[in-house]
């Protein structure tokens, strides 16, 4: 099946996959539901991804998409990462996003920049058993991303790094962290500088967890950097392109959290769908009622917008074309979407669906944080206008 951009791929138009897109679906879509399913409810109150889960996403390859097959990955496109996402995230968005971050973030920012020689000793790594984070956020800095606070001082044969982070997905589980931090205040964003961090570096630590309205099982924490001694050689590009790392990392991410959204609200959808086929009132299916068809209608037209959206901005990144704007259409849409279909699917549950005996009211918890992580939808609004404003 072709890969050209923005076109149909089928007769059947751009959401048709090729048969080993198909077969890839399925094994990751078998091990959400054999593996992941019967974990989420004790990993959502334990607010901690299972070790065997970890285990297994990695065993499965699943922590190695797109790495190159010389590195141990799959060496496969952002497309079948993305399937992987949206699978994962129509059983559970924490382990989604863990192995999003891992492979759209990490991985991806690994193979753009890294030299040689980090490839060879990073990415065998983080194929087979340690995983990755991607530290940016701090408490000042947010949507505005370059007002970071980090210093990072140059001590002849290393780099001694200061400061805080926050948000940072991963935390608790990752081993391999890309951090980033200025190396001259004075010069602004073109200060900033990514550096490979790993947890037993000295002088780094994981502080606290975030306490959180959804994706509870992902760890969310703070890292703090106390004179924490980094290897020159660890630095990933050059010193003070940090900010192009961070922005060309941010483009292909925000697809990855597009599916992350699509998956929310694919899964949302089948479980309202089922219910409705189920609940009875006023002696027949509450399916069978013409207003609950139109809202099961309506919530399925938006998930296949999504879908196409999704699709196409990822279709767009393996063909080599322009993908930016896409990405930032999809993120954007796609975190509405879930938002309105999960809230809907709540709905149609009625009182049992504000309930956590029922799998609808996590979906729309999970579903929040689509519109703030990896660029706020504001930000998003402001990529898009500036691109179709300048032509692009």
């Amino acid at each position: 099946m072709s890969t050209a951009a923005g076109i149909a791929m089928s007769n059947n138009g751009l959401t048709t996959l090729s048969e080993d897109e198909e077969l890839f679906r399925a094994s990751v879509r078998e091990f959400a539901e054999g593996e992941v399913r019967p974990r989420v409810e004790a990993m959502e109150h334990g607010s901690k991804l299972d070790a065997e889960i970890i285990k297994q996403c990695f065993d499965l390859g699943l922590m190695a998409i797109e790495s190159p097959e010389e590195y141990g990955g799959a060496g496969s496109t952002i497309f079948n990462a993305i399937v992987a996402i949206e699978e994962l995230a129509r059983v559970d968005a924490s382990v989604s996003v863990f192995v999003d971050v891992h492979n759209t973030l990490v991985t991806n920012a690994f193979m753009r920049w890294a030299t040689d020689d980090q490839k060879k000793k990073y990415l065998p790594q983080m194929a087979e058993s340690r995983v990755g984070a991607y530290a940016l956020s701090e408490a000042a800095s947010g949507s505005d991303a370059f007002a970071l606070k980090t210093r990072a001082l140059d001590k002849g044969d290393h780099y001694e790094l200061h400061g805080q982070k926050l948000w940072i997905t991963n935390g608790n589980e990752a081993e391999i962290f890309i951090v980033f931090a200025t190396v001259d205040p004075e010069a602004g964003y073109k200060g900033i500088t990514a550096f490979i961090v790993e947890k037993q570096f000295e002088g780094f630590s994981v502080g606290k967890k975030e306490d959180k309205l959804g994706i509870r099982a992902s760890s969310t924490t703070e890292l703090i950097l106390d004179n924490c001694k980094v290897p020159k050689e660890n630095v990933l590009g050059e010193a003070g392109k940090g900010y192009k790392v961070s922005i060309e990392t941010l483009n292909e991410g925000r697809i990855g959290i597009g599916a992350q959204m699509l998956g929310i609200a694919q899964g949302a959808y089948e479980a309202a769908l089922r219910y409705t086929k189920e609940r009875e009132q006023f002696g027949q299916k509450i399916g069978d009622f013409q207003a609950v068809q139109f809202q099961l209608a309506e919530m399925a037209v938006e998930i296949e917008a999504t879908r196409l959206l999704v699709y196409n901005a990822a279709r767009l990144k393996d063909a080599g074309k322009p993908f930016v704007k896409e990405a930032a259409i999809a993120k954007l849409y796609s975190s509405r979407c879930a938002e309105r279909v999960s809230s809907k699917a709540i709905e149609l549950f009625g009182g049992y669906g504000y309930v956590k005996d029922y799998p609808v009211e996590k979906f729309w918890r999970d579903s929040k944080i689509g519109a703030i992580y990896e660029g706020t939808s504001n930000m998003q609004l402001q990529t898009i206008a500036k691109l179709i404003t300048s032509g692009k």
